[in-house]
């Protein structure tokens, strides 16, 4: 019974060792095809000169929608009715869809985000704590490429469940910064030693004025606030500029840092 048993298995596996070979090399020669079709679209986009964001989008909605096409092409191989496996992914899919719900909003958000474009590819944004330049707007996730050469996806439901600080926005920035100075510091001094770094900094907007203003006094030091405008994608050297040479140019000035108590 053992051998007859084992003989009918193997003589099943033998029949649908075709079929199983043809599958998947269906698989294989249909996800190249796919992927030079992608490459094809992408260029295309380009060549039309379509807004990048949008591009990235919908070049991922084909590629996905093609590869869920031959994997219900390959399962007709097998015999399985394509309207019943539709019918049957259709139930599937509900189930799923209530249990990913979020992923389902997240592809929503995507389309929102689209919609209404608060930020796209190549601006500089902030979002749930994360300040980085747009890489990508996927179906599920908004890439961002950081400073520090770091690579973050966000939840596109996240997003726009958070407050989103698009930097770039506006082409043009404000760069707020604070300084400590001593209380016995000569304020003229002070703003000359500013202004001079102002208009020696190569990112600097000549065209607008740098603020630079009391903010307040402590026991020990006077908080000065200091405003230079610049292009939203010089904001991170504007700042450092300031940052090492308002040091210096104190320095060179003679204006006392704030006293440590004691």
């Amino acid at each position: 019974m053992n051998t007859e048993i084992l003989a009918t298995y193997t003589q099943m596996a033998l029949g649908y060792l075709p079929t199983l070979a043809l599958a998947l090399l269906t698989l294989l020669i249909g996800f190249w095809i796919i992927g030079r079709i992608t490459q094809v679209t992408h260029r295309g986009f380009q060549k039309r000169n379509f807004e990048p964001t949008v591009e990235r989008f919908l070049t991922s909605l084909i590629n996905v929608g093609m590869k869920v096409m031959l994997l219900l092409s390959v399962a007709g191989m097998f015999g399985i009715q394509t309207t019943s496996f539709i019918a049957i992914f259709t139930a599937l899919a509900f189930a799923v869809g209530t249990a990913l719900s979020g992923s389902l909003g997240h592809f929503a958000s995507g389309v929102m985000l689209l919609t209404f474009r608060p930020y796209k590819v190549g601006d500089l944004v902030t979002v749930a704590d994360h300040t980085g330049h747009v890489d990508e707007i996927q179906m599920f996730n908004t890439v961002l490429l950081t400073d520090d050469n770091k690579k973050i996806s966000i939840p596109n439901g996240v997003v726009t469940g958070n407050v989103i600080t698009n930097i770039s926005g506006q082409g043009e920035i404000r760069v707020d910064m604070t300084y400590a100075v001593g209380v016995a510091a000569d304020m003229a001094q002070v703003r000359e030693a500013v202004l001079q770094v102002g208009r020696e900094c190569p990112t600097v907007l000549q065209t607008k004025a740098v603020d630079v203003f009391v903010n307040g006094m402590t026991p020990g030091s006077t908080q000065v606030v200091v405003r230079p405008w610049s292009k939203s994608e010089h904001y991170w050297d504007t700042y450092f500029y300031f940052q090492e040479n308002v040091r210096k140019a104190f320095a060179a000035k003679g204006i006392p840092g704030p006293e440590i108590e004691g």
